[in-house]
Formats: C-alpha cells, sequence, structure tokens
C-alpha cells in the first residue's frame, strides 16, 4: 500500500506533467516540500501547501490546498512557484 508521501508525490508529478512544468531539481526541497503537505494531509485530509500555511497545525477547510490559485502566475512571472516545488522547463534547465 502506498504512503501518503508517495501518493502525493505522483499526483503532484501528474499535475506538473498535465501543466508543462517540472519539480525543482533539488531533490531536497521536493522532499521537504512533499513531506510536509504530506503530513498536513494525514493531519486534516486536505493537501494543505506547508509554505503558504496559515495556521499551524493546519486547519481543514481554513488553509491553502496546493497548487494554489497562483501557482501558474507566479511560474510565469519567476520561473517557479512561491515553494519552490513547481518550475518551468526553462528555469528548471537553468539550475540543473
Amino acid at each position: 500500500m502506498p504512503t501518503t508521501y508517495q501518493i502525493n508525490f505522483n499526483r503532484l508529478k501528474k499535475i506538473a506533467e498535465e501543466n508543462g512544468c517540472v519539480f525543482n531539481p533539488d531533490p531536497e526541497r521536493v522532499k521537504k516540500v512533499i513531506g510536509l503537505m504530506s503530513e498536513n494531509f494525514d493531519l486534516v485530509e486536505e493537501w494543505v501547501c506547508p509554505c503558504k500555511q496559515q495556521f499551524k497545525p493546519a486547519q481543514k477547510g481554513k488553509d491553502i490546498l496546493c497548487p494554489c490559485p497562483e501557482w501558474k502566475d507566479e511560474i510565469e512571472e519567476i520561473g517557479h512557484c512561491y515553494c519552490k516545488l513547481f518550475f518551468s522547463k526553462e528555469k528548471a534547465a537553468q539550475i540543473k
């Protein structure tokens, strides 16, 4: 049975692929953000964004979910989302 982390990783990878972007080239950053988000899911059963999270611990129905409403605009403007989880392919290639 897949872990919450693996379910979340697969979910986010699919979202990235469907939207023409990629994960951060830094695997440690990816692991941290997805891990914290997975912990939030285990707590409140929502994919609460750990970087834009307003309530500690996360509160169901009150925190921003991932992907957030601004993520595509952030990638377009600066090449990555606020959390530095999703990157444009071009920005990721500059870092590698």
